[in-house]
């Protein structure tokens, strides 16, 4: 179901139109009201005047996170703060964290782009969305709680955690809609099973995840233990929360609302634009942003864009599914290595379970790797040779196929932390 035909089924040509007048007048917004802005784009010697459509976006300065966390909390506002209805902000687990700052008209933007990603998966006034992405500071939460309510749903604002209560409240109030991290997800399904509740006897039909990377992998192994049809949303903080980029029925890649965020592929080491298709860091500018606009943020995100039309009809284009990021990249004795490659690898072994961990270390000046992966109830009692060799076969097509050693080592079943949120994936033990 396409919840806005007017805009998400543009004409190529109109598209471009309005992102050039929306750029143009974002960027003369922020010279004239955010003072970081416009010190950004003096050094570089670019004025409002020289952007004339979108393709003059290339001149403009890149955003950074260091540079958020510089300007806390307020300076990057492009409004008095008497215009601001809400503000949300990042974990700050590093540092201090980013704010996004919202006016009224940027909560209506977000509740739209919420709207679009929700109908992608066919929800409705009948429907019933059990939210339990977090409440808070944090955006995941009332961002789908802002998209539930525009389509007219019936939300349950449960939140994060008490998986015994969410399980409770999917059998007692008939949810048809389900939203947290994909690796809570299977946490669910697994204490599901634990308790012996099926998920064939409950009405959840489709699923909205996202906050952390997955691959196609781990969508397979929800799908099939939960019953449902999984979609992947993306969204940061920094930018609006969820709402950026959602999947269609098709599956095939995610969907980013050109009208108010801009994309653009970068090669990460030179700042260079990159064609679509072409594998590089993600950077999104926001077209329609009053609170904090900001102007092409590097989100460290791989991925490339998708130009091809899709099915659905929608003409946006879609950007593929996560790759890995520049700043969560292992670099083990000169190879790169993403969690989610080696993820992928995971997923295609018999007997083992959907949870892993990445250990770290430095031996000397060498670098070692260790993937810890759960084993299921079924290979646990298996003999120790038994047990070896699919550690040594697991080893071998990490060898082969991202040419890096890595040590493998199967553990007990439900031996490795469990998230509510998102799930730690890497232990980086090395002092460097």
């Amino acid at each position: 179901m396409i919840w806005d035909k007017k805009h998400e089924t543009m004409p190529n040509d109109d598209l471009r139109a309005l992102q050039s007048q929306r750029l143009k007048d974002v960027v003369s917004r922020v010279y004239n009201n955010v003072p970081f802005y416009k010190k950004k784009m003096d050094e570089l010697g670019v004025k409002p005047e020289d952007i004339k459509s979108i393709d003059d976006i290339v001149k403009l300065p890149f955003t950074t996170k260091e540079d958020m966390r510089e300007v806390f909390p307020y300076g990057l506002l492009a409004t008095e703060m008497e215009n601001i209805v809400e503000i949300h902000t990042s974990s700050g687990t590093t540092g201090k964290p980013v704010v996004d700052a919202y006016t009224q008209g940027d909560i209506d933007v977000w509740s739209e782009v919420m709207a679009r990603t929700m109908s992608m998966g066919d929800v409705g006034k009948n429907d019933i969305v059990q939210n339990a992405y977090g409440y808070g500071l944090f955006t995941g939460g009332l961002g789908v709680h802002y998209g539930a309510r525009k389509i007219g749903a019936n939300i349950i604002p449960i939140s994060g955690g008490n998986t015994k209560r969410q399980l409770k409240v999917l059998q007692d109030f008939k949810s048809t809609v389900m939203t947290c991290t994909p690796s809570y997800c299977l946490y669910l399904a697994e204490y599901a099973r634990e308790n012996g509740i099926d998920f064939k006897d409950l009405p959840v039909r489709v699923g909205f995840f996202g906050a952390e990377p997955w691959s196609e992998n781990m969508r397979k192994e929800i799908e099939a233990k939960l019953h449902l049809k999984a979609y992947d949303i993306y969204g940061l903080t920094e930018i609006i929360g969820p709402g950026v980029a959602a999947e269609c029925e098709h599956q095939n890649g995610l969907h980013i609302f050109e009208d108010h965020f801009y994309p653009e592929i970068i090669n990460p080491e030179t700042g260079e634009q990159l064609k679509d298709g072409e594998k590089g860091e993600l950077v999104i500018t926001t077209l329609t942003k009053e609170g904090t606009p900001i102007l092409r943020y590097r989100i460290r995100d791989i991925t490339f864009l998708m130009p091809e039309a899709c099915k659905c009809g929608r003409s946006f284009r879609r950007m593929h599914r996560l790759m890995g990021r520049t700043d969560d990249m292992l670099i083990i004795r000169g190879v790169n290595v993403f969690p989610s490659q080696i993820e992928q690898i995971l997923f295609r072994m018999e007997g083992i379970e959907p949870h892993y961990q990445l250990v770290v270390s430095r031996d000397g000046q060498l670098d070692s790797l260790e993937v810890q992966v759960e084993m299921n109830e079924r290979i646990f009692s298996d003999e120790i040779k038994k047990l070896e060799e699919m550690e040594k076969a697991i080893a071998k097509e990490i060898a082969y196929e991202l040419a890096v050693h890595a040590t493998v080592k199967l553990v007990e079943p439900k031996s490795i932390a469990r998230s509510e949120g998102k799930a730690k994936r890497v232990i980086d033990n090395r002092n460097i």
